[in-house]
């Protein structure tokens, strides 16, 4: 464990208060007039919630962010692009910080041994798995509403059932070829559904690894990890090929989602582990009962 009393962290004081200056210069000479830098001041909340929950807890922001967009009536292409720009403010930011989490205390872990294979093994098979969409167009089989709330209710059911029935053992650490072959097909498949939902191989990685048993925190880390390097390599999907990113949301919501990142790891340090992943899990029950209905 290192003993630098000085680590590199995002949060440090100064960082965040250059952050905070840089973030409302951008504010103070965009094009928007006073009226609609009120209208959409809500969206740094909004993003701020969705980091916090993503990086707390292994699953995208967009879990929050594409109920919302659904409720304001953007078309499901901009709900997905717009989720992807937000989530590479947030999820970079919370992976930045798990990381040097990982650098000053993990690194000599038994338990964390298998930290880095991990994550290069999901992340090339996740980006893998977002070109195979990408670059067939392959289309989603049905709406994104749809589909997200039947995700949803899923990954929440998962969840409840990892919190009272998977009880993590300190001795599981090691990466077996049956882990590695099983992270490349899940990271694959979540790839897919991620290219479609802007979530999905954060949630699917971090509930295999819990249900292997391997170490919990280790598993939201590798989750969060992977997630910002797959958010990634999407984005440029919905830039360049074809651009539509709600920008006017994503220069509100994408500074309070790096926010939010920094800060959840904190979060978690306060919170039972147990009480923040039912109360996610409830979140997403909610989401994905009214949507079917």
């Amino acid at each position: 464990m290192s003993t630098d009393s000085n680590p590199i962290r995002l949060t440090n004081g100064k960082f965040i208060s250059l952050f905070l200056l840089f973030w409302f210069s951008l504010l103070f000479f965009s094009p928007l007039d006073l009226t609609a830098l009120f209208d959409y001041a809500l969206f740094s909340f909004l993003g701020m919630l969705g980091a916090i929950f993503a990086n707390s807890t292994g699953a995208g922001g967009g879990v929050v962010f594409i109920p919302a967009f659904n409720e304001l009536a953007f078309s499901e292409k901009q709900s997905v692009a717009t989720s992807f720009a937000i989530q590479c403010f947030g999820m970079t930011a919370g992976a930045l910080t798990w990381w040097f989490h990982y650098k000053q205390e993990k690194v000599d872990l038994k338990l964390w041994q298998g930290f880095k294979r991990i994550i290069l093994i999901c992340t090339l098979s996740a980006i893998a798995g977002i070109w195979l969409v990408y670059g067939n167009n392959w289309q989603s089989p049905n709406s994104l509403h749809h589909n997200f709330s039947w995700f949803s209710l899923l990954l929440g059911l998962f969840i409840v059932l990892t919190v009272y029935f998977v009880k993590p053992s300190r001795d599981h650490s090691c990466l077996t070829i049956f882990d590695a072959i099983a992270l490349i097909a899940i990271s694959l498949i979540g790839g897919v559904i991620t290219a479609w939902l802007s979530v999905g191989v954060g949630e699917l990685i971090a509930i295999y690894l819990i249900l292997r048993r391997f170490d919990i925190t280790m598993a939201v880390a590798v989750a969060v990890v992977v997630s910002a390097f797959t958010v990634w390599s999407a984005i440029w999907h919905h830039t360049i090929v074809s651009f539509q990113v709600y920008w006017q949301v994503v220069v509100f919501a994408g500074p309070g989602a790096v926010l939010g990142g920094i800060f959840a790891k904190t979060l978690v340090s306060y919170l039972s582990a147990t009480k923040l992943k039912l109360f996610f899990a409830f979140w997403l029950l909610v989401i994905g009962v009214v949507g079917i209905k």
